[in-house]
């Protein structure tokens, strides 16, 4: 690279700040966009906080299946927290601008979640596996070092792939336009900026979103052909009944999650234009979240006998 060639590279890389464009062309919708938003928001907020605190007050929960629930819940406010104030405040205000720190911190901890979730999943599916395939050997296949060991693994991997990722879209020369076409820092958005033959680097990407939401869910779909293996062998009725119910909060956020990430990230370009795009990943970022707390405490018998025990607890003291 000559002289002038990098002084012109690093003319080029001298963005200082990103405009989130996401729904700008839904004006006419934006008040009740807010709405909707902020109520799933605080829906998100609240419910997933609840679950924290009943699986950790209730002693009837301290099992693996929901020392990972409430990690889940964990996430899914994290994740919520990244995406949705900002957005909400670019749809309130005229200045949507973010700065280009802000926008790289905001990948990472977007990248990072997203992660943290499917792998998340990945061992919820492995609990259940355990549990319903061997019974006998579950406490120890499953005790507390055990269950330790594997969410450190599942909050350590996201940690390189996230900074990795961010690290090397941000060291790229951007030039022109600094207007993104989404409601968040999202990569595949932002990169659309870069002012060289971003082919490879597109390549990593989606090599790394295969490697990174497909890898947990072909787990997930491996440890669920084994139970309903086991479920079909098993000569009681009521027991099969028993089981179904244990699994079915699981498969929903799992098929809620990962379906709505694949349509947006392994459809090609020309699937969808911009805006069925945006309304796409507001159903992941916003939707998914809320129905989290709604889903278990719905389907799970011990949370919502649990919940009973903690808001009967409180009545009785106040009395």
């Amino acid at each position: 690279m000559t002289l002038t060639e990098e002084a012109q590279w690093r003319n080029q890389t001298l963005i200082t700040e990103f405009i989130l464009l996401g729904f700008s062309n839904l004006l006419h919708l934006q008040g009740l966009l807010v709405c909707m938003v902020l109520f799933m928001y605080m829906v998100t907020v609240m419910g997933n906080t609840l679950i924290i605190f009943v699986v950790t007050v209730d002693p009837a929960l301290h099992f693996p299946v929901y020392f990972f629930l409430e990690n889940l819940a964990f996430t899914e406010i994290s994740f919520t927290l990244d995406t949705v104030p900002k957005m909400l405040v670019n749809l309130l205000e005229k200045d949507k601008s973010i700065s280009f720190a802000a926008c790289a911190v905001q990948m990472y901890f977007f990248l990072f979640f997203v992660c943290a979730e499917c792998f998340l999943l990945a061992a919820m599916a492995y609990d259940r596996y355990v549990s319903i395939c061997y019974p006998l050997h579950y406490n120890t296949l499953m005790n507390q070092p055990v269950c330790h060991k594997i969410l450190g693994g599942v909050w350590v991997i996201g940690v390189p792939v996230s900074l990795l990722q961010v690290a090397w879209i941000f060291n790229l020369p951007f030039c022109g336009s600094n207007e993104v076409n989404h409601f968040f820092c999202d990569a595949l958005a932002v990169l659309k900026l870069v002012c060289i033959d971003t082919y490879h680097y597109e390549m990593q990407a989606i090599g790394t979103t295969l490697l990174f939401l497909m890898f947990p869910f072909v787990l997930i779909l491996v440890s669920y052909v084994h139970i309903l293996f086991t479920i079909l062998r098993m000569p009681s009725a009521e027991g099969r009944c028993k089981v179904f119910p244990t699994c079915s909060s699981h498969l929903i956020m799992v098929t809620l999650f990962h379906g709505s990430g694949s349509l947006v990230y392994l459809r090609p370009k020309s699937s969808y234009s911009p805006d069925v795009k945006e309304l796409l990943s507001l159903f992941y970022t916003v939707l998914t979240p809320v129905l989290n707390p709604i889903i278990y405490s719905l389907k799970n018998n011990e949370v919502k006998g649990a919940l009973k025990r903690v808001i009967g607890r409180k009545l009785s003291l106040q009395n």
